[in-house]
């Protein structure tokens, strides 16, 4: 179970190093400033995790045909077995450490790590609320083994309050004895004003999450505006600022402790998603990224985001909506909304290469000859996979430069992870000042918001073409030029006259690609498909009798049916707190295995107060 705490500890020798001695590990001689690295771990793993297959249920990505849990998640028929992962790796990897890291920093008087474990335990226990609902919270790390259930309310107004007491903790000096933040801290590399700020971005962003409640305070659970704006004042004012991790592909010698035994360093995505199969964008991502909002400019980001294969056979006679730049070419988009999805007709599926025949799909359906433009997500690693660059090679990993893909920008081995940046500050104060009637200063920050996200994608491509030139080959790793961005700028996005929530919304969900905040804006907006610009809900789900088992028609995706875990091992406190969820059915046995469970409003995604 998530709540035997009692975790064994392998001994590491670098960063996640959390025992005193690595022969006897125990809580008692665990140093609260080495706890604090493996609760950052295991606590982005968790928020990672839970990206990627809620990302794959939002309308940006697709797997091929009969492809597994994450193909299904994108028809929205969700399925038991992708929602344990981020539930076990918060409780288990990091949870169970925060409160002896705590107890021991305030004992030390090491305020700065009582800061950080309170912002973390409010960051971990709002990602468990948003996915699950209810949840153990109050008695969540205690002794007992069969925790008690909290309502919806009561973790939200105990994660605001601990926010609160994190800021507090964090505004205090701290004696030079005491071991320095940046002992333990990789996040933000024990800079405090980064944590102050990154703390006023969470705050924003979970009171934003209530604009479905009554106007008042906070405390009370209410949308609150004025707190929103003020959070976001303190917050991150450039992407300096931003709270982000830069993984890099060293395939250290410490690995996890939960039983993957990955290296530490690496990016989640690349784990689940990466240096796996058959991810593709959608029809839905790629409009977006090549005509948003019908202005005929192309984002820049497009390249970057969108995989591309080379292609050295089929120019000439490739479809005319594929883009080419030498003998690369970039992927076409899964049409997920129309009668033209490609799942009607065993579709997409896996491109092939040979040396032979070049690309090539190995079918007879004519209908699916044109699969092998839609170029996989998969990328590769010098470090962990002794690859000899970053490209993923269909025909092997040290041979077949013909049959190479770049992967995408979020999904490497060394690409980052945005945990709370500059511009998604930008897009929740555009998202207040335009719901105020403050149009100007909405496409202020709406502008601001697209440039930040470009700006902190450089790094990250500068980093890649530094230390690798000939990445530069292929248009997915060239940082943007200014020249790009400008011109996105002053003409891909439109205007303050002709401004909408829906492409504030959407160039959001654009910035904070693989985060469980799209989710979150998609169930506070209802998955208004005006909002949302060129999102539907997945067609094929109206043919599967399972989706429509769990996902009605006239109904969505509103949160994840708890794991087994607890349905197993916890159940009378489960089924108690039924009662106090409206549309639980508790004629049940439990009422968290209902079919349509997953279409239950989680307490702040609703108007019950």
């Amino acid at each position: 179970m998530a709540f035997v705490c009692i975790l064994a500890l392998a001994s590491c020798n670098e960063w996640l190093d959390v025992n005193v001695d690595p022969e006897n590990p125990s809580s008692e001689s665990a140093l609260f400033q080495n706890r604090l690295a493996h609760i950052e771990f295991y606590t982005n793993s968790a928020t990672q995790f839970a990206a990627w297959r809620s990302s794959m249920s939002m309308g940006d990505w697709t797997r091929y045909n009969g492809g597994g849990n994450y193909w299904y998640m994108s028809y929205w028929r969700p399925v038991t077995g992708a929602v344990t992962t981020a539930y076990q790796w918060w409780f288990v990897g990091a949870a169970c450490n925060i409160e002896d890291m705590f107890k021991k920093a305030e004992a030390a008087e090491a305020w700065h790590y009582c800061g950080v474990a309170k912002i973390i335990r409010a960051y971990g226990f709002m990602l468990m609320t948003d996915l699950h609902g209810e949840m153990p919270y109050t008695d969540a790390i205690g002794e007992s083994a069969y925790p008690k259930y909290d309502n919806g309310k009561t973790i939200y107004l105990g994660v605001l309050q601990e926010l609160d007491e994190g800021l507090e903790y964090l505004s205090r000096s701290q004696s030079p004895s005491v071991p320095a933040l940046a002992l333990g801290d990789y996040w933000g590399g024990g800079d405090v004003q980064k944590w102050i700020k990154f703390g006023n971005l969470l705050k924003a962003r979970y009171c934003a999450k209530l604009n479905k409640k009554q106007t008042g305070s906070y405390l009370e659970g209410k949308y609150d505006t004025a707190t929103i704006l003020a959070a976001l004042n303190n917050g991150p004012q450039s992407i300096a600022d931003d709270m982000w991790i830069n993984h890099t592909d060293d395939n250290s010698t410490t690995h996890d402790v939960l039983g993957w035994d990955e290296p530490v360093d690496y990016s989640p995505i690349y784990s689940v998603c990466g240096m796996n199969a058959g991810y593709m964008v959608t029809e839905t991502l790629v409009k977006n990224l090549t005509n948003f909002g019908g202005y005929g400019v192309e984002d820049p980001r497009a390249d970057k985001i969108i995989p591309w294969a080379y292609d050295s056979r089929n120019k000439d006679n490739a479809p005319a909506d594929i883009k080419w730049v030498g003998n690369w070419r970039r992927s076409r988009g899964v049409d997920m909304t129309t009668d033209d999805c490609p799942i009607f007709s065993g579709g997409p599926l896996r491109a092939n290469w040979s040396a032979a025949n070049g690309w090539y799909v190995n079918t007879d359906n004519p209908a699916r000859a044109d699969d092998i433009y839609y170029v996989e997500c998969t990328s590769e690693s010098k470090g962990y996979a002794a690859a000899p660059d970053l490209f993923y090679r269909r025909a092997g990993k040290t041979s077949g430069n013909e049959s190479r893909e770049s992967g995408s920008f979020y999904s490497r081995v060394s690409s980052p992870t945005y945990l709370g940046t500059y511009a998604e500050a930008c897009f929740i104060k555009a998202e207040i000042l335009f719901n105020q009637g403050d149009k100007a200063g909405a496409f202020t920050a709406y502008r601001n918001g697209i440039k930040a996200s470009m700006d902190r994608m450089n790094v990250s491509l500068n980093a890649w073409v530094n230390g690798d030139p000939g990445l530069a080959e292929c248009p997915s790793f060239t940082p943007m030029t200014d020249a790009q961005i400008n011109d996105y700028l002053n003409n891909g996005i439109g205007t303050a006259a002709d401004l909408t929530l829906g492409k504030i919304l959407t160039q959001k969900r654009i910035a904070l690609h693989f985060s469980v905040e799209i989710w979150n804006d998609m169930r506070r907006y209802d998955f208004d498909e005006n909002l949302f610009l060129n999102w539907k809900q997945p067609i094929y789900h109206d043919y599967d009798q399972f989706a429509l088992q769990e996902i009605p028609n006239g109904k969505q995706f509103r949160r994840w049916q708890q794991c087994s875990h607890e349905y197993n091992y916890n159940k009378v406190n489960l089924q108690a707190i039924g009662n106090e969820v409206p549309g639980a059915d508790m004629t049940l046995d439990m009422w968290n295995t209902a079919l349509d469970v997953w279409t239950i409003n989680v307490w702040w995604d609703s108007t019950q107060q």
